[in-house]
């Protein structure tokens, strides 16, 4: 079994439940553990997978509840770097079907410093970026190019969600765009939403962004469609995998919890690059990453709604 090591932000999410997708009526919060990247790492652990975070928190009592978090669910916490800045927050509210309102204040996980020694560590392994404030500047961003660098040349399989969030690039959103493309050239599975798809490749269909994408050398693409399924493409074949239907209350980690089982899946394999390459292989990965998905949008908060390998049948 291939370890994976998701590289980005953990954070709070102070959750108002029942509040609608409207923030500036919510009246009360749930503390909740955060971050695309290290809902990626929780949702490989459990699922019994190997999973190592590498980001940075700040030395508080925030700090402490997210790494305890983390250690709780079995992702390891060694890369786990704590900074004088306080833990970064996000506050989120929550409409009816799920969808969110959200707003970032920025701390700790800007201070990412790259650590050359893990670098041997990725050999052969698998690495995820989750780009959700990886690009805003801060030693972060530069780690993050760093890590890239240090599994290309360490012949990792190198996994990308872009994580776009329209309140953190108002105005801006070019510069995401340019920001994504090198990752997008050097990856070997990008999962995208449809806004996110269409956006980066600048194109208005679905088949037309992701043969664009396609072009800057990525692989594989997964785009999640929300209870429509997902759209797997590689650049000779495409189809949509249904999703399981559900109800859904909360869809805060469904794509870090479809991303986590689909990189979990990988991480069994014995020879990934022809894993890639076998077409009805892949809609059977991406048909139970679904339903690990689905299942995580029936409960309140990313990480505590994960599914285990029971429920989702691996």
């Amino acid at each position: 079994m291939k370890k994976v090591y998701c590289v980005g932000e953990l954070l709070i999410d102070f959750v108002a439940e029942n509040q609608g997708a409207d923030l500036s009526i919510a009246s009360s919060f749930v503390k909740k553990a955060g971050g695309a990247p290290a809902n990626v790492a929780a949702a490989i652990a459990k699922l019994e997978g190997k999973s190592e975070f590498v980001g940075c928190v700040g030395q508080d009592a925030f700090g402490d509840f997210l790494a305890e978090t983390l250690k709780e669910n079995g992702v390891g916490i060694t890369n786990l770097q704590r900074s004088n800045i306080f833990t970064t927050l996000a506050f989120v509210s929550i409409a009816e079907d799920g969808e969110r309102d959200f707003v970032f204040s920025r701390g700790a996980d800007k201070e990412l410093v790259h650590q050359e020694e893990l670098a041997s560590d990725l050999k052969n392994q698998i690495v995820h970026f989750g780009a959700a404030t990886s690009f805003l500047g801060g030693s972060l961003e530069t780690a993050y190019h760093q890590y890239l660098e240090d599994a290309i040349s360490e012949n990792a399989f190198i996994s990308f969600d872009p994580n776009y969030r329209a309140d953190l690039w108002k105005g801006n959103s070019d510069v995401f765009i340019e920001k994504c493309i090198p990752y997008i050239k050097k990856a070997d599975f990008a999962k995208f939403s449809e806004e996110e798809a269409m956006l980066i490749a600048g194109k208005e269909t679905l088949l037309d962004a992701c043969k664009a994408l396609h072009l800057y050398g990525v692989k594989l693409i997964a785009v999640t469609l929300g209870s429509k399924g997902t759209f797997l493409s590689t650049e000779n074949e495409n189809i949509i995998i249904e999703s399981t239907a559900v109800t859904a209350v909360d869809t805060t980690g469904a794509g870090d919890a479809f991303v986590g089982c689909f990189l979990y899946q990988l991480s069994l394999e014995d020879n990934i690059s022809e894993t890639i390459n076998d077409f009805s292989k892949l809609k059977k990965m991406i048909a139970i990453a679904n339903k690990a998905g689905a299942i995580t949008t029936t409960k309140f908060g990313a990480i505590n709604a994960l599914p285990t390998a029971d429920q989702v049948g691996v």
